[in-house]
């Protein structure tokens, strides 16, 4: 079922999406988001509804996101909207870290570790896929 419930974030993405801005989500889409590296962003109906409206008034209208900052921004710095975010997730957006990299940081522990546990236990050597 996970599959199913990343479909709608990974077409974001492969859309060029990075950032969604709403006054709220569902937590599986919320979740899923951070997963495959869309920031959701969640700001009141008031500054949404005020962003829209800018959005239909101005052909070619832009907004900055600044992650590390944690802030949504017009162009002109006219209207800023501050957001919050959850440290660690910020951290592996900021540094590109989906759960695969982010365990490959420790691929030097991870191959001392399955050393030692074959030299510890030589029986499972056949029970390890390589």
């Amino acid at each position: 079922m996970r599959f199913v419930a990343e479909h709608a974030p990974w077409a974001l993405e492969d859309f060029g999406f990075r950032v969604i801005i709403a006054p709220s989500f569902a937590d599986i889409f919320f979740n899923n988001c951070f997963k495959n590296g869309v920031l959701p962003v969640r700001l009141t109906e008031t500054e949404v509804d005020r962003l829209f409206h800018e959005v239909n008034a101005f052909p070619g209208f832009e907004l900055t996101i600044n992650l590390p900052e944690q802030f949504v921004a017009t162009q002109d710095g006219g209207q800023r909207f501050e957001f919050d975010v959850d440290p660690f997730r910020k951290f592996c957006l900021v540094n590109g870290f989906d759960e695969i990299g982010l365990t490959l940081r420790h691929a030097d522990k991870i191959r001392e570790f399955e050393t030692k546990r074959i030299s510890a236990q030589p029986w499972l050597t056949k029970t390890l896929v390589r």
